[in-house]
């Protein structure tokens, strides 16, 4: 009886059923909207993070560089042999290795940052900036001229004499140098401990990655935009400082932006720039993501003098249209789709309340025949649980066809990545690897296409509304439709 009942009334206000479904439904895709936006404003943050960050860090500590003092030059310096007189073309080739993101810490800081509470792991590395300069030196020959006097014998000076000619000063003539100057990043890694450190962000695509036997092997693995530009491949010979190290793998960066161009031991690494036992960045892993914050407090309040950076203060950084676009995802975006689902709800509960009101001889009649008050308040609530469904299916198709929209369009937003001021890396600062994580340059410019995924919570949530909706207007409407008495039927006829 109910079932029947309901799919008459149904059908006969059609209209009326229809307008309070799509109201909800306009409320219900507006909120699918912007949830899947949002969802792709995060998405895209990620990928901006994870060029600063290794996949799985949620945080890492360095120290700020100190200012050199007066007497000391940060500049870089070269120094080249001297070679014979009777060479004429010297070819020379030098390497300048700096560390770069920050102060250099104590190894063993690495251990006393793992056993804070609520740190999981963390692994030690060293950021290196190599700036290699060679070239040659062409020695330039020494000439001398004879200059003659012609007129009439003039005197040749004191001591007499009538000089025909004299010999001037010899001069260099020739010679120069060549140089080529090649910046490039190396970074240390700890091997027995891959899943964190700047080797994290990055896939083996050829070769093979570092085992925990070679500690501290002449290996080496580099990029593959960087072996791609000097021709290495599996098994060829990069020499750094007459050092030679085999490559034994090409990675590819999970992001186009990683400023790491070849990754050695950490033992290598600590060898190469002559700091035994040091590092310059520790990537540590949360417990729990949840706890980052107080994580981040307990490290700076029991290791003083250190930075301790997040991927919340990175976010901070991030500016240009991404931010914009994340910022109005996130405040306005919410709040007028919370608006309008409030309107939603108020006006799907005004009309069928109204409805109730055109139908006082139906109830009135029907309570004279016997229905209980609860049965006419279940028909009125069963009626406006239809049209909360019915709006949710509909608001989920509007929601999915504007969320494939934004990502069909794939509209291109902006990420200038600013300096968090974790190491303030001193040095060839502007080169290829001038900065750590969190070192980014001011000028660096990312281009992300924004996409706008729905998930499983995103519909439960639009179910949810819809049910949520149906119910509110059905409460206002079966309340009223209680409330009517068999006396109210009579009195409407005329």
């Amino acid at each position: 009886m109910f079932g029947i009942y309901l799919k008459r009334e149904l059908g006969r206000r059609k209209k009326a059923a229809l307008v309070i479904a799509l109201g909800l439904a306009l409320g219900i895709a507006l909120v699918i909207t912007v949830n899947s936006v949002s969802a792709g404003m995060t998405q895209a943050q990620d990928k901006v993070l994870q060029s600063l960050y290794g996949l799985g860090t949620d945080m890492t500590v360095t120290k700020a560089r100190t200012a050199p003092t007066a007497n000391s030059s940060g500049g870089p310096r070269f120094e080249f042999d001297a070679k014979g007189e009777d060479d004429d073309d010297t070819e020379q080739s030098s390497d300048r290795v700096s560390t770069q993101g920050g102060q250099a810490l104590k190894a063993a800081l690495v251990t006393q940052v793992a056993d804070q509470k609520g740190v999981a792991a963390a692994v030690g590395a060293l950021t290196l900036n190599v700036t290699k300069v060679d070239g040659s030196f062409t020695q330039g020959k020494a000439q001398s001229s004879t200059s003659g006097s012609s007129g009439n014998g003039g005197q040749g000076g004191p001591g007499g004499g009538s000089g025909g000619g004299s010999t001037a000063a010899p001069q260099v003539q020739g010679g120069g140098a060549s140089f080529d100057v090649n910046s490039y990043s190396v970074a240390g890694v700890d091997v027995t401990n891959q899943d964190l450190g700047p080797l994290a962000s990055s896939k083996i695509s050829s070769g093979v990655t570092f085992t925990s036997a070679q500690a501290n092997a002449k290996v080496a693995v580099v990029s593959k935009s960087y072996a791609k530009e000097n021709s290495y491949k599996v098994g060829s010979t990069l020499t750094i400082s007459s050092t030679k190290y085999k490559i034994i793998g090409i990675a590819t960066p999970d992001s186009s932006d990683s400023t790491t161009d070849v990754y050695l031991p950490l033992k290598q690494a600590q060898t190469l720039a002559d700091a035994a036992n040091q590092v310059t960045t520790i990537y540590v892993k949360a417990t729990d993501s949840q706890q980052i914050d107080t994580v981040k407090a307990t490290i700076q309040k029991n290791i003083s003098g250190t930075t301790v950076t997040t991927s919340a203060d990175l976010a901070e950084t991030v500016s240009g249209s991404l931010s914009t676009a994340s910022n109005l995802a996130t405040s306005v975006g919410k709040w007028l789709s919370i608006a309008v689902l409030v309107a939603a709800f108020l006006v799907a509960a005004l009309l069928t309340s109204s409805a109730v009101s055109r139908r006082v001889r139906e109830f009135g009649t029907l309570k004279a025949l016997g229905w209980p008050s609860r049965r006419v308040t279940r028909q009125v609530v069963g009626e406006s649980m239809v049209n909360g469904l019915l709006g949710g299916a509909l608001g989920i198709g509007l929601g999915l066809a504007a969320a494939y929209t934004v990502t069909a369009i794939s509209p291109k937003l902006t990420a200038e990545l600013g300096n968090t001021g974790g190491g303030g890396g001193g040095g060839m600062g502007g080169g290829p690897g001038g900065g750590g994580p969190g070192q980014q340059s001011a000028s660096n410019t990312m281009e992300i296409a924004l996409s706008a995924p729905v998930s499983v919570t995103t519909i439960a949530l639009a179910v949810g509304l819809a049910v949520a909706g149906g119910l509110i207007a059905g409460a206002m409407g079966g309340w009223r439709a209680s409330r009517m008495r068999p006396a109210d039927a009579l009195r409407s006829v005329s």
